[in-house]
């Protein structure tokens, strides 16, 4: 692995634990009810165990490598938009959350252009 691929990976697990710690502090906001805290359910799921499966994404993300890692990884960060997307801006409690939403929204960027570059670079067969 090159210096500039293991920037790039590096990079890509720092993301991913940044947002383990936020939905981290999300999910113990939620338990022991300190506001601002995400509400305990919206209409397609719970969020505990959306959360869960968040960070559990996020870890696989950071520990695999290869596709199965980036996979981990992009689905983390999807998931996570749900928490920090750009549709935050207009949260009532935004002037309280902003904060982790913008961190959130740098940490999704820089996942998803972490894996866009490494799958960009993947060798192309060549046909004999």
């Amino acid at each position: 692995m090159d210096k500039i691929e293991n920037e790039q990976a590096q990079g890509l697990r720092v993301a991913l634990g940044c947002l383990i710690i936020l939905q981290g502090v999300m999910l113990l906001a939620l338990f022991a009810g300190v506001p601002p805290h995400p509400p305990e359910a919206i209409p397609l799921f719970g969020i505990a165990p959306f959360l869960g499966v968040s960070l559990a994404s996020a870890w696989a993300g950071m520990t695999l490598q290869g596709a199965s890692g980036r996979g981990f990884a992009l689905a983390a960060a999807a998931m996570a938009a749900i928490s920090f997307g750009p549709q935050k801006y207009f949260d009532a409690q935004f002037p309280l959350i902003w904060p982790a939403v913008l961190a959130g929204q740098v940490a999704i960027v820089t996942v998803v252009l972490s894996c866009l570059r490494v799958a960009g670079k993947r060798p192309v067969a060549q046909g004999a």
